[in-house]
């Protein structure tokens, strides 16, 4: 009856060895755990002291509990069913184990024991490797979805104030040709040119994401206002190298966004933009002579993706009225030591 018994046990570990995989992090777990230490139990108790090393088995799952306090109480039931049978046999048999045994079992005994503790540090350190795989698959899609908002951006600010340029010549094109048709033509010759500058920048944007310089910005800004009628008059700074690339990729686009706000929504006849450098900040101030701008529209008309490009740089922009629209751009300056 006894063997019969062994055999049904033996079975059923084998059930519950299989069942243990399917139901990680649930209650059916536990229960199927705590089924397979019972047989390791019974089987060191009542069978022979060898079938303790059937612990490993459990060992192993109860190292895969992520919570400490389920861990801690899967520890102290493998501890039981490991211990309990060496006190049961030296009161039973009223002997003490042998040098020999001692030797035969304290080693397995403690790495069982132990065991659980490597196996729960391993499938930590598989889990935060897998975090750190979603984690670094997430930052290259947000870096992939930044970058094309960000082409998107240059491509408007570079493409879509030369085709505003481009629109407003073509209108003065068709105003002169009937009266000054000498004047006219060398408009157009100046509408070629710049669509030739508008295809260099492009590919230029394409191919390496060149940034412009300020110093190439401002002749731009001067051109797109000129072109629509708009006198120009700047003061200020003329050697921006104390700035980064990125710095006067930055501002200089929304310099030029600002000319062609002017452009579009003021109705100005004068223009002017003062650029001032100091060794803390760069103050950039742009102003106009046109209507103003309405209180509920002093963040439309471009304005939100000027304050998110200068969010790259901590710049702060402001847009108030003073017989005109009078728009301010504060960009801190960080200088690097030249130890860095």
């Amino acid at each position: 009856m006894k063997q019969l018994i062994g055999y049904g046990m033996v079975l059923l570990f084998l059930v519950t060895y299989r069942q243990l995989y399917f139901p990680i992090g649930k209650r059916k777990f536990t229960y199927w755990l705590a089924v397979q230490l019972a047989i390791v139990f019974m089987f060191s108790m009542f069978y022979h002291l060898n079938y303790m090393f059937m612990g490993f088995f459990p060992a192993n799952f109860i190292g895969w509990y992520q919570e400490k306090t389920a861990f801690r109480r899967g520890l102290l039931g493998l501890v039981c069913v490991q211990i309990t049978p060496f006190i049961y046999h030296v009161v039973q048999t009223k002997t003490f184990f042998t040098p020999a045994e001692l030797i035969y079992f304290v080693p397995f005994l403690i790495i069982i024991l132990i065991s659980p503790f490597g196996i729960r540090s391993m499938n930590r350190r598989m889990d935060l490797e897998k975090k750190l795989d979603r984690a670094n698959q997430k930052i290259e899609e947000l870096v992939k979805r930044e970058e094309r908002v960000r082409i998107a951006r240059d491509l408007h600010d570079t493409l879509g104030h030369t085709l505003s340029l481009l629109t407003l010549k073509s209108q003065l094109v068709q105003r002169l040709i009937s009266g000054d048709p000498e004047r006219a033509r060398i408009e157009a010759k100046e509408m070629e040119v710049t669509s030739r500058a508008a295809l260099k920048q492009v590919r230029e944007l394409v191919t390496d994401m060149r940034a412009a310089t300020m110093a190439e910005e401002l002749p731009q800004v001067q051109q797109i206002l000129r072109a629509a009628g708009i006198t120009y008059e700047y003061d200020g700074e003329v050697d921006f190298s104390m700035l980064s690339p990125f710095t006067q990729n930055i501002v200089g686009m929304c310099i030029r966004e600002a000319a062609t706000n002017v452009v579009k929504h003021s109705k100005a006849t004068h223009c002017s933009v003062s650029i001032y450098l100091s060794s803390e900040k760069m103050n950039v101030v742009v102003r106009d002579d046109g209507m103003g701008v309405a209180r509920n529209k002093l963040f439309g008309n471009g304005l939100k993706g000027m304050e998110e490009r200068l969010a790259l740089i901590d710049g702060v922009l402001s847009l108030s009225n003073n017989n005109g629209a009078v728009l301010e751009i504060a960009i801190p300056i960080v200088i690097k030591s030249r130890g860095c």
